[in-house]
């Protein structure tokens, strides 16, 4: 029997590479999808092979990640539950669509994760895997095995040394890529319990970032950002340099309870520094670019929209029929914003657009020299008053009868 495993070094997934060896008998094939982890992959083949691969894969999909996945949520302007900015989520459906493409590759029998029963990972890598390679066998060793928590994993690594970068003094769980980080469980399964401040990675805390702000001017082409601060970058690397002028201005911590899909409420704690600014700055193009009544239409499938990446319908066809919508109304969402970040705030200084719909000289409140006659607004509120009135009417008469 030969399984591809989603490896990612953790703590769990550390530990599934022994475990699927030992219970199945079995031919182990390591994938780890290079997102942006950076120096988490160091080493990480050399380990893979040390504790039950016969062979890693560790595949650069970060440019991939970032146009194809990233910058389409951002041009949905997706949020999870208005706090949450999908790093995690969004990363699932290209780990698992790149491990069917190896299963396929390989020649074998199942594919494994390790996300737990009571997670949302486990949903988002099966969705994936039915809608890309409905035939293949799903080995979910969380679901299955004896070990009932973290610390029984904790125990088992140290049984067979096998190096997991979880202790017990410092069981919070980790998760990166050029997206976010995200941190959970251990002490912070107590929502009152404020973090650590040595638990971050990606960003300084508002208090110690500079004292001074700093502007940074981000350019649109069609709802996608192409340069920073006048230099043209691939998606990639526009995270990248957000992600680290973010960091560098405390901007982008996210503390929250989410609802997950199996039903439970988490607490999660998200750094996000780039896709924060980009998110911001997005935005603030559509707000001169966009018309009215598309805007506010798109907005409306936000929830909606956030909520299948969430639940793993990446790959579903209500998701495409979305995305599809959601391009129509970017063709004309180019412009630069100019924004100043300072001490965890990210504060509009400027945009323009050749596309703008703005237009000063109907917006103005000088003479508009007769681009606007402010005497047709008497008709309009009339009209749109109408139906009030009549209300207003009919509520008097059945105070009079009462």
């Amino acid at each position: 029997m030969k399984i591809v495993v989603a490896y990612s070094g953790g703590l769990d997934t550390s530990i599934i590479l022994t475990w699927l060896k030992e219970k199945y008998n079995a031919e182990i094939i390591a994938f780890c999808a290079d997102i942006g982890q950076e120096e988490e992959l160091d080493g990480l083949e050399e380990k893979a092979l040390k504790t039950g691969a016969s062979k890693a894969y560790i595949d650069d999909l970060t440019e991939e990640f970032a146009r194809d996945f990233i910058y389409p949520m951002i041009r949905a302007n997706a949020l999870y539950e208005n706090q949450y900015f999908l790093g995690t989520s969004i990363a699932r459906p290209l780990i698992a669509k790149r491990q069917a493409d190896i299963a396929r590759i390989e020649g074998a029998d199942a594919i494994a994760h390790g996300a737990t029963g009571k997670g949302n990972d486990q949903v988002r890598f099966e969705l994936t895997f039915a809608a890309l390679a409905p035939h293949v066998q799903i080995i979910a060793p969380w679901r299955t095995w004896e070990f009932k928590g973290r610390s029984d994993l904790i125990a088992y690594a140290e049984k067979h040394g096998i190096p997991v970068p979880v202790t017990a003094a410092k069981p919070y769980s980790m998760d990166r890529n050029l997206l976010h980080i995200s941190f959970e469980s251990g002490i912070l399964e107590d929502p009152w319990v404020e973090p650590p401040a040595d638990m971050f990675k990606l960003s300084v805390s508002p208090e110690a970032a500079p004292d001074e702000p700093e502007y940074v001017e981000l350019e649109f082409e069609a709802g996608d950002c192409v340069a920073v601060n006048g230099e043209r970058l691939s998606p990639a690397n526009v995270l990248r340099k957000l992600n680290k002028l973010g960091g560098k201005h405390g901007v982008g911590r996210v503390d929250l309870v989410e609802n997950r899909f199996v039903g439970m409420k988490s607490r999660g704690v998200y750094e996000t520094p780039g896709g924060t600014i980009l998110h911001f700055a997005h935005r603030q193009v559509e707000t001169l670019t966009l018309d009215r009544e598309v805007m506010h239409l798109r907005d409306s499938l936000i929830p909606k929209y956030s909520e299948l990446i969430y639940n793993g319908f990446w790959f579903a066809p209500e998701r495409e029929f979305l995305q599809a919508a959601i391009e129509e109304s970017q063709k004309n969402v180019t412009g630069t914003v100019r924004l100043k970040l300072y001490k965890g705030n990210i504060i509009t200084a400027g945009r323009k657009s050749p596309v703008s719909l703005y237009n000063p000289h109907v917006a103005t409140m000088e003479a508009d020299a007769g681009a606007y006659n402010q005497g047709d607004a008497t008709g309009f509120i009339r009209l749109n008053a109408l139906r009030l009135r009549t209300r207003a009417a009919v509520m008097a008469e059945v105070e009079k009868k009462s």
